[in-house]
């Protein structure tokens, strides 16, 4: 399927994608179904003042397993499927597909529309999750693991949805096996894995996390920001290449 020639990246209609994207794939019955992952995140917090240990040291544990193992995987997931698989399962993405628009515009239009819905569902509850657990010098920590993760996991969600139809299938195979099986057994799978570098960046700079959340062979801190922010790069890269080799056939794409 041929289409017409396509201008270069442009900034501009990265914008106008993401602002399109937001409201076209995030309606109103998906937005209040975001809203389970930001309850989960303040459930988890509450959930700290039940564990027989500091403050710190309890939001830590509940960080570990919960917040990062399940909650942000999880949104993320719901989020990044969303702005791209679903869309090319339904053939809405025709429309996107077609325009003149450059194929890495679309991608980063799509993955920032992702990004800023994971902001507002996911980045915003951690940091006020510290809050509720009581310690407060762990919302930005939070909040910066949750923003840094979150950027990566919709990035490799989105090209789980330019490489195949059954995107959800393959994140969570993703998540269950690749980050929680492969990626507990073998850091070298974990130092590349959304899941544990967020939990990195808060094992650097939450308080009383490095105890709980250190892991060696694991980047931490910013050193674990700019893993993240590659593996997003990566990821958006390959999509970008993924999605100009798609073709669209019907409802359910191919």
């Amino acid at each position: 399927m041929k289409t017409r020639s396509r201008v270069r990246f442009d900034p501009r209609l990265v914008v106008v994608i993401a602002g399109y994207a937001l409201k076209a794939c995030f309606p109103t019955k998906r937005r209040i179904g975001l809203a389970l992952p930001a309850a989960g995140a303040l459930l988890f917090a509450l959930l700290a003042h039940v564990i027989p240990d500091s403050a710190p040291i309890a939001l830590a544990h509940v960080a570990d397993g919960g917040l990062f193992g399940v909650v942000l995987p999880v949104g993320c997931l719901v989020i990044g499927d969303a702005v791209l698989g679903a869309e090319v399962r339904s053939g809405t993405l025709h429309f996107t597909w077609l325009s003149p628009a450059s194929f890495a515009t679309i991608v980063a239009g799509r993955w920032l529309a992702g990004f800023l819905a994971a902001l507002a569902a996911l980045a915003v509850p951690f940091g006020v999750a510290g809050l509720v657990a009581g310690v407060p010098g762990a919302i930005f920590p939070l909040a910066l693991a949750a923003a840094a993760g979150s950027a990566a996991y919709v990035a490799v969600f989105v090209l789980f949805g330019a490489l195949t139809r059954r995107a959800v299938v393959w994140s969570l195979g993703f998540v269950v096996l690749g980050e929680r099986l492969l990626g507990t057994a073998l850091s070298g799978v974990a130092q590349w894995s959304p899941g544990w570098e967020a939990r990195a960046v808060y094992a650097r700079y939450g308080p009383s996390a490095a105890g709980v959340l250190h892991r060696k062979g694991i980047p931490e801190g910013g050193s674990a920001v700019v893993r993240l922010l590659l593996i997003t790069a990566v990821a958006l890269v390959v999509a970008v290449w993924r999605l100009g080799h798609l073709r669209l056939s019907g409802p359910s794409g191919d």
